[in-house]
C-alpha cells in the first residue's frame, strides 16, 4: 500500500476541495484540455492498430517473423529430395504452384492468369497481372487458336505438403482447412481464398478442372472452404499429394515464372536447409541458384510507423498546448481571486512548498480526470467504429483498445497538469504574508 506524506496528502485533500467548490471553472479547464488529450489517445491507438493490420497483412501474405523461405530452382530431381527430406517434419512445409482452370472445356477462362474479378471490367484484359507476393503473371495467350470465351474460371492452384497455417496464419471464412492427417484423395479438395470464392459466387462453372500439364484426364474438384490469405487473385490451396496424383512432378517446375518449389521453414527446422543443400547437390541440382529469406517485418516496417507515429504525436501536440494554454489561463485567474486565502494561510504557517501543492494537486486532478474522459470517449468510439465497419474492414473486426493509448493517455494528463500548473503555482507560492493585512 502507497503511503503519502502529511504535506502530500494535505495538497490532494485541499486541491480537491478547490475542484469541488468551483465546478464550473474546473469543467472548463477539462473542456480545453479535452480535445488535446483525445487526440494523443487517437494517433497513439491509430499507430498501435495500423501496426497490428499491417503485420496482420505481411503474415497473411509472407510469413510470420522469424519464418525462413527458401527459393529452390526448377529441376526434374528437385521435388523428389524435397518430398523426401519433408517427410514426417510438421516444422517444414512445401509449396508447389500450378495454374488450373475450372469450368467448362475448351474455353477461355473469364480472369486469366487467375486475375481479380474486379480488375475485369468488361474489357480487354492486361497483359500481365501481378499478385500479392510481387509474381507476375501473363494474362494472354499468345497462339492464335484461342478458345472463345465461356464459363471458367483460372486460379493459381497451390499445392502443399502440410499446414502452413502455422507460418501464415489464414482465416478460415467458411467450411474448413485441409486435411493432412488421412490418405489423398482421388478428387482434389480444395481450400479457396476470397477472391476465388467471389468468382465462383458470380459465374456458375462445372465441376471439372484441367490442371496445366495434367497426366491423368481432368479431376472433379471438392470445394471444402474458403479462406483469408491477402492474395489479390483468385487462389486455391491442396494437399501436394492430391495434386501431384494429377500432376507430374517435373511439371511444377518453372512453373508461374518462378521456382518450382518454396519452402517455408521453421526457426528450430534449420538442419532441414543443410541438408536440402547436401541432397540436392548430389542430385546436380545447382544449389548456388537458392535463395534465402528469413521473415522480419517488424524490424522492416517499424521505421516508416515510428516516422508517421512522431509526425502525427507532434501535430497532436500542439493540440496538447492549446489545452495547456487554457489551464494555464484558469488557473492564473483562480490564484488571483484566492490571494487573501493563500495569504492567510501563510500567515497560520503554510509553508510555500505546501501552497504550490495545492494549486499544482488541482491541475494534476484536472489532468488524470480529462485523460480518464478521452480514454473512455476513445474506448467507446473504438467498440463504435469496430461493430459499424467490422465487416467491411477487416482490420477492425474484434478489434481492442491498445493499452498503448491509455498509457499515453494518462502521460499526456499528467504533463498538461504540470505544464498548466507550474506558474499559478510559484505564483501562489510567492504571495507575500502582508496581502492578509490588505483583505
Amino acid at each position: 500500500m502507497i503511503r503519502l506524506s502529511g504535506r502530500t496528502r494535505s495538497a490532494l485533500i485541499i486541491g480537491g476541495q478547490g475542484i469541488r467548490a468551483r465546478k464550473l471553472r474546473t469543467l472548463l479547464s477539462m473542456l480545453s484540455l479535452f480535445l488535446g488529450v483525445l487526440a494523443v489517445v487517437t494517433v497513439q491507438a491509430g499507430a498501435e492498430i495500423a501496426r497490428r493490420a499491417l503485420l496482420a497483412d505481411v503474415e497473411l501474405s509472407q510469413g510470420r517473423d522469424g519464418t525462413v523461405q527458401l527459393y529452390l530452382p526448377g529441376h526434374p530431381k528437385t521435388l523428389p529430395v524435397v518430398l523426401d527430406t519433408l517427410r514426417d517434419r510438421p516444422d517444414a512445409v512445401a509449396v508447389l504452384e500450378t495454374s488450373a482452370i475450372i469450368g467448362e472445356p475448351g474455353v477461355s477462362p473469364v480472369n486469366p492468369g487467375g486475375m481479380p474479378f474486379d480488375a475485369l471490367g468488361g474489357g480487354p484484359p492486361p497483359p500481365y497481372f501481378c499478385d500479392s507476393r510481387g509474381a507476375c503473371f501473363s494474362t494472354s495467350d499468345q497462339s492464335r487458336n484461342t478458345p472463345p470465351p465461356g464459363q471458367a474460371i483460372e486460379v493459381r492452384l497451390v499445392g502443399l505438403t502440410g499446414d502452413i497455417r502455422q507460418f501464415r496464419p489464414f482465416e478460415t471464412d467458411s467450411g474448413r482447412w485441409l486435411d493432412f492427417s488421412g490418405p489423398p484423395g482421388l478428387a482434389p479438395r480444395l481450400v479457396l481464398n476470397r477472391e476465388a470464392a467471389k468468382g465462383f459466387a458470380r459465374y456458375r462453372v462445372p465441376a471439372e478442372m484441367r490442371v496445366a500439364d495434367a497426366r491423368l484426364g481432368h479431376p472433379t474438384p471438392q470445394l471444402t472452404g474458403v479462406v483469408r490469405d491477402a492474395d489479390y487473385g483468385a487462389v486455391a490451396y491442396v494437399r501436394a499429394d492430391e495434386l501431384l496424383s494429377w500432376l507430374p512432378e517435373a511439371g511444377t517446375a518453372g512453373q508461374s515464372g518462378g521456382p518450382g518449389v518454396r519452402l517455408f521453414l521453421a526457426p528450430s527446422a534449420a538442419g532441414v536447409e543443410q541438408t536440402l543443400r547436401a541432397r540436392l547437390a548430389a542430385q546436380g541440382v545447382p544449389v548456388d541458384q537458392m535463395f534465402r529469406n528469413t521473415i522480419n517485418s517488424k524490424e522492416h516496417y517499424n521505421d516508416q510507423l515510428t516516422l508517421l507515429r512522431l509526425i502525427f504525436l507532434g501535430m497532436a501536440a500542439l493540440v496538447l498546448l492549446i489545452g495547456v494554454a487554457g489551464i494555464l489561463n484558469v488557473g492564473l485567474a483562480t490564484v488571483g481571486e484566492r490571494v487573501e486565502e493563500f495569504a492567510l494561510r501563510r500567515a497560520v504557517g503554510t509553508p510555500r512548498l505546501l501552497l504550490a501543492g495545492i494549486v499544482l494537486a488541482e491541475t494534476l486532478i484536472i489532468g488524470l480526470l480529462t485523460a480518464a474522459a478521452a480514454i473512455g470517449v476513445g474506448i467507446a468510439g473504438l467498440a463504435f467504429a469496430s461493430r459499424l465497419f467490422g465487416d467491411v474492414q477487416p482490420f477492425l473486426h474484434d478489434v481492442t483498445f491498445p493499452w498503448q493509448a491509455g498509457v499515453a493517455g494518462v502521460v499526456a494528463g499528467l504533463i498538461a497538469g504540470v505544464l498548466g500548473g507550474l506558474i499559478p503555482a510559484t505564483r501562489a507560492a510567492r504571495i507575500p504574508i502582508a496581502t492578509v493585512m490588505r483583505a
